[in-house]
């Protein structure tokens, strides 16, 4: 049988064409096996793994050589310090959607006893993250899909969230005489004939969360437009976006008379979230 660190190093190499985290993804999977953390490996790199144990990893390890993503694989994924579960029903966490939670973070703390609703919320990581962290606020998550619903109310269930209610409706639809602090929003941006939707891990991804008409700006025009009503005064919609899409969605806003409009930059140092208040008229 082999050890730890040899298996390591053999499947590392049969993934060099499929993965360019070929040395995370064979720890991940071996983790996933063992129920282990990835110290373990390195604690007891000698340590033989047993014939029941070699066949599990070798069937994920086939899942990802076929281009599979190791979130779906494993189940789970980090997210700011949390676990969360995902399945093919929903988007993958990525590092930079932290950038929206830190500027809600900072938001929020004038205004701990907030409502916010958080559309198309998918696996759930910005609503129950904002629940976790803030007690104190309201949160309303929302998905038109059924099946992403499940899977979040899976993860606030797994990460003791209290403070939040799920709601099935397509964007604001079916959200009725209801007004908030914040709307908060990783819609889906991405233009139709985009070739990145070809590559990776987006291969396998839900297209309903990721695609939009307009060159992915529909749904951003749509939320932006059906928010006008539901903001409450001095109220903020926050949007993740594409790379390129800064000044489009900065256009969107103003033309719907939004107020302080911001962007932020993400973790590679790319416009990726952008914000503005709605402000009554006295």
């Amino acid at each position: 049988m082999p050890t730890i660190q040899s298996l390591l190093a053999s499947s590392a190499s049969t993934l060099q064409e499929t993965s360019d985290s070929a040395d995370l993804d064979v720890e991940v999977l071996l983790c996933h096996v063992l129920e282990k953390s990835r110290s373990y490996l390195r604690t007891w790199p000698e340590k033989q793994i047993d014939k029941a144990q070699l066949n599990q990893f070798k069937q994920l390890l086939k899942q990802r050589q076929q281009g599979q993503p190791i979130a779906y694989i494993v189940g789970k994924r980090e997210f700011w310090s949390r676990d969360f579960h995902v399945d093919s029903n929903v988007l993958i966490p990525r590092p930079d959607t932290e950038t929206l939670i830190e500027l809600c973070l900072q938001l929020i703390q004038h205004k701990p006893d907030a409502k916010l609703i958080d559309l198309g919320t998918g696996s759930g990581i910005i609503a129950i993250t904002l629940a976790a962290e803030c007690p104190q606020l309201k949160v309303t998550a929302v998905d038109s899909s059924m099946a992403a619903l499940q899977v979040a109310q899976k993860n606030a269930q797994l990460n003791q969230t209290q403070n939040i209610r799920f709601l099935r409706s397509n964007w604001l639809d079916q959200v009725d005489n209801e007004s908030f602090d914040f709307i908060v929003s990783n819609p889906p941006y991405i233009a139709p004939n985009d070739p990145h939707l070809t590559q990776g891990d987006l291969c396998f991804e839900p297209s309903s969360a990721l695609i939009a008409q307009q060159q992915g700006l529909q749904d951003i025009m749509h939320i932006s437009e059906q928010s006008q009503h539901c903001l409450n005064n001095k109220g903020y919609l926050i949007f993740e976006h594409g790379y390129n899409q800064k000044q489009s969605v900065h256009d969107i806003l103003q033309q719907l008379h939004y107020q302080n409009i911001h962007c932020l930059h993400d973790l590679s140092k790319q416009p990726r979230v952008s914000y503005a208040q709605r402000l009554s008229p006295n």
